[in-house]
């Protein structure tokens, strides 16, 4: 299975396959065994780091690895510049490309990495957890947080391809599993009907991980989601907004409440609720929120996200990146798998949103 991203020159392929299958997707892909720089994090690294650097090196690539602590802390300037540091101590070219093994944390860290040193350096997203394989690794967002919010420095650079091994689920904890999901039913939400149905008849195997065939096809399709968005509008100036459902609230609770203290999916999860309850208002015939509510509430949120103080909350909200001036944009549902954004929504609008999230 593969899906295309359609950008022109920088066009790429996501493609589901072993990752002992990179050396051969590295040479289709025009790149030279030469020097490689592997970027992981420790735990990815005692699954996986040794078999890959072994097969680069059996394909004649001679590898340096870089192994981060693992966590949302680590997407930091400190984490970034010991990249930096390592890599041009090392001696890297224009020509030494980076590769990603791991989660949406070192995609983004890695990935900007590579946009920057030497003014850019090819890019090889290799994600193992189910949020990266099916949203960041696709798309070419790149970032590091910063204490006024999440992903704030950061630059827009395609990746030159993506492996995603399904395998590589089977070590993931369930709780990353889960709350990867949330992804996947974002994509869902804004732009596949089918995909919600496909995930409501089969809601109880493909959240317990029990019908790998089924989750198979379930990344397929969101995949395929991220990756027509994101053809259509590369840069986020118009309709890859939607794919934001659920993250205004998500990435000021993540801020507010401590990078780290909720897993990213549980807070899109969080997000996506206050986010329902805002389209419903609005649209109540269009949207059958029953069953979107049955979906969403799938996704276990472990800690109680009440203790956050909304004022906290609608404080970080304005520093959003996707807000214009100082009014806060959100993406909402006008029907299911249809998506926009809008800038009317008030504080107490927002305030009885997020009650709601926190109520379920």
């Amino acid at each position: 299975m593969a899906v295309h991203v359609d950008l022109g020159a920088r066009s790429y392929t996501v493609h589901f396959r072993s990752l002992s299958e990179v050396p051969t997707l590295l040479d289709e892909a025009g790149l030279p065994p030469e020097r490689c720089l592997l970027v992981t994090d420790e735990n990815v690294a005692a699954h996986y780091r040794t078999p890959l650097a072994e097969g680069l090196s059996e394909a004649d690539w001679t590898v340096r690895s870089i192994v981060l602590p693992p966590g949302e802390a680590t997407k930091s300037a400190s984490h970034l510049h010991s990249i930096y540091n390592e890599a041009l101590d090392w001696g890297m070219d224009r020509q030494t490309p980076v590769l990603a093994l791991g989660g949406g944390v070192i995609g983004d860290l890695a990935g900007f990495a590579a946009a920057t040193l030497l003014r850019g350096v090819p890019l090889v997203q290799l994600p193992t957890s189910l949020l990266a394989q099916v949203d960041a690794s696709v798309g070419g967002k790149t970032a590091i947080n910063h204490a006024t919010g999440k992903n704030l420095i950061g630059a827009f650079y395609q990746p030159q391809l993506v492996c995603a091994d399904p395998r590589t689920l089977d070590t993931l904890p369930m709780r990353e599993y889960t709350s990867g999901m949330a992804e996947v039913v974002k994509h869902a939400l804004i732009k596949d009907a089918d995909l919600f149905a496909r995930l409501q008849d089969n809601l109880v195997p493909v959240m317990a991980y029990k019908d790998r065939d089924v989750v198979s096809t379930v990344i397929e399709q969101a995949v395929r989601v991220k990756a027509e968005v994101v053809s259509a509008d590369e840069r986020e100036e118009g309709r890859r907004a939607i794919l934001n459902f659920g993250h205004t609230f998500a990435h000021a609770l993540e801020r507010v409440a401590g990078y780290g203290a909720f897993p990213h999916g549980e807070a899109v999860a969080l997000g996506m609720r206050a986010g329902l309850y805002l389209s419903h208002r609005r649209h109540p015939e269009a949207l059958p929120r029953d069953r979107i509510d049955h979906v969403i509430d799938a996704i276990p949120v472990q800690d109680d996200p009440s203790s956050v103080p909304f004022s906290k909350l609608y404080e970080a909200m304005s520093a959003d990146k996707k807000n214009q001036g100082d009014t806060i944009r959100f993406v909402l549902l006008r029907r299911l798998g249809e998506a926009y954004v809008t800038g009317e929504v008030t504080r107490a609008q927002a305030r009885q949103a997020w009650a709601f999230a926190c109520s379920t």
